[in-house]
């Protein structure tokens, strides 16, 4: 995947401040890591007179595919020609629109306290993509880059050479002039209107993709005479996103056109304080619907194996129906963490004797395990490999046998949600997996099925209705006194 840009100067004015201008030194080739691959910076030419800045994305392919399926999930309807070949590696896209912005950040905004005059005034420049799918065809091309000053020349790109019959592919050779644009404007076009013509998102279209588009469009977007067809496709045609947009796009026109701020105008109803605006954190919902099966179950004597830096163990004493509380982890250091964390110190003697912290392996039996209501197991199994699961199931299930047992791991479908997440990774250097949904369900109904349990899976956090939950919860339940179990394994939804 191949961008470049190019610029013409004098020995007054050298075309080599665009090295200033990109913050990438002419004289290097430098690589940077992202979401989906590696990027590439180099410069073909480099002289006062011509300076031309290559872009090249080196994509994962195999990765890209493995993340996900489908829309959302590794493109749009066709961005898999087939399980492993596609055109994502090849045409710009929306995999392009991400590595621009995260290579040249500064050079979007504009910013460059070496040449500052340079960075505010208008640049000869020549963007050349060699392939770039293009949806509509080469007239939607010119609709989109000409209104905003550029010089279009776009030629589509044959099937096959050889077989001229068969007619033009999807895509196209751009090339692009101006004379009256700041690099600025020319890299916000270029992130914006790319992901436009492929027609689709390499990843999850959420509701900051609007903001996002609002601070890449502004100052042309609101007048682009195409701005209902940019803002529609830019969104995946999620039409309450595209509705958000249109209608704050629509408040900065009038805005401009009032010569008024913004805010001035939609004033009828008070902003959202700081508190609606920020999300709950993953990990607080996580401790909460722990919190509140522990309190369903009517458990008051916990483990929290693997307990880390003691967090749970910190809520779980906020809470006086839990009168015994013993945190375990095979950590030193964690405990000692946990320690100053729960000031153990300082703890007054009642509640001190609520609460006991200890180092030990979840892989061998422990005595000490033996006798309590409820045991948790937070975020603790993808830390272990595969081979020691059987070790660990046998010394919680099999051992120390508490009436009930907490388990929750990452939905490993749930990853392709985050966009800053790296192709084919797991979400912490740590996990040695992660597992599916139907993976999970799995694992546990084989654990309740060999050991006397019960199981039921509980979603936490925001449950998608394409990939589910981030993190899956089971709740085991040990059979009553006489051996049976109640059969029945529901999917209970979030509270």
């Amino acid at each position: 995947m191949f961008l470049t840009i190019s610029t013409t100067g004098t020995p007054e004015r050298p075309a080599t401040d665009l090295g200033f201008l990109l913050h990438k030194h002419p004289e290097k080739s430098q690589a940077f890591s992202t979401s989906y691959g590696t990027a590439h910076v180099l410069y073909p030419e480099a002289d006062a007179e011509r300076c031309t800045a290559a872009l090249l994305l080196e994509v994962d392919a195999v990765a890209l595919v493995r993340r996900g399926k489908g829309k959302g999930r590794g493109g749009a309807p066709d961005a898999a020609l087939a399980q492993y070949v596609n055109d994502r590696p090849y045409a710009a896209s929306s995999l392009l629109a991400v590595a621009l912005s995260a290579v040249f950040s500064s050079a979007m905004r504009g910013v460059c306290n070496a040449r500052p005059e340079r960075a505010a005034q208008p640049l000869p420049l020549r963007v050349e993509v060699p392939a770039l799918p293009a949806r509509g065809g080469p007239d939607l091309v010119r609709k989109l880059f000409e209104p905003l000053g550029w010089a279009v020349t776009v030629e589509p790109v044959a099937l096959d050479a050889q077989f001229p019959e068969w007619g033009d592919s999807r895509y196209v050779r751009l090339v692009l002039e101006s004379q009256t644009l700041t690099l600025a404007q020319a890299l916000r076009h270029l992130y914006v209107l790319l992901p436009v013509l492929d027609d689709a998102k390499h990843y999850w279209v959420a509701s900051d993709e609007v903001d996002k588009l609002l601070r890449a469009g502004e100052g042309w977007l609101p007048d682009h005479p195409e701005q209902k067809l940019i803002t529609s496709r830019y969104l995946s045609r999620r039409w309450s996103l595209t509705r958000a947009a249109m209608e704050r796009l629509e408040l900065v026109r009038l805005a401009e056109a009032d010569d008024s701020e913004v805010e001035e105008i939609d004033n009828a109803v008070e902003a959202e304080t700081e508190d609606e605006q920020k999300p709950t954190p993953l990990a607080v919902q996580r401790r909460d619907a722990i919190l509140a099966a522990l309190q369903a179950a009517g458990a008051s004597r916990v483990l929290d194996l693997g307990c880390g830096q003691g967090q749970l163990v910190q809520a779980l004493l906020k809470d006086v129906r839990f009168t015994e509380i013993v945190g375990v982890d095979v950590s030193m250091r964690a405990l000692t963490i946990a320690s100053r964390r729960l000031k153990l110190d300082r703890m007054g003697e009642r509640q001190a004797s609520r609460v006991k912290l200890f180092q030990g392996s979840l892989a061998y039996t422990d005595k000490r395990l033996k006798g309590y209501d409820a045991a948790v197991l937070s975020e603790v199994v993808e830390h272990l490999d595969l081979p020691r699961l059987p070790a660990l199931e046998y010394a919680v299930f099999g051992a120390a046998r508490p009436r009930t047992v907490l388990v929750t791991t990452p939905n490993v479908e749930y990853n392709v949600r985050w966009e800053t997440l790296p192709a084919g990774h797991v979400r912490h250097g740590d996990h040695r997996f992660e597992w599916t949904r139907e993976e999970f369900r799995t694992w546990a109904r084989a654990v309740a099925e060999r050991h006397g349990y019960g199981v039921e899976f509980v979603p936490v956090g925001p449950d998608d209705p394409e990939v589910g939950p981030p993190t899956q919860m089971a709740v085991f339940e040990l059979s009553t006194a006489d051996g049976r179990t109640d059969g029945t394994e529901k999917e209970a939804k979030a509270a």
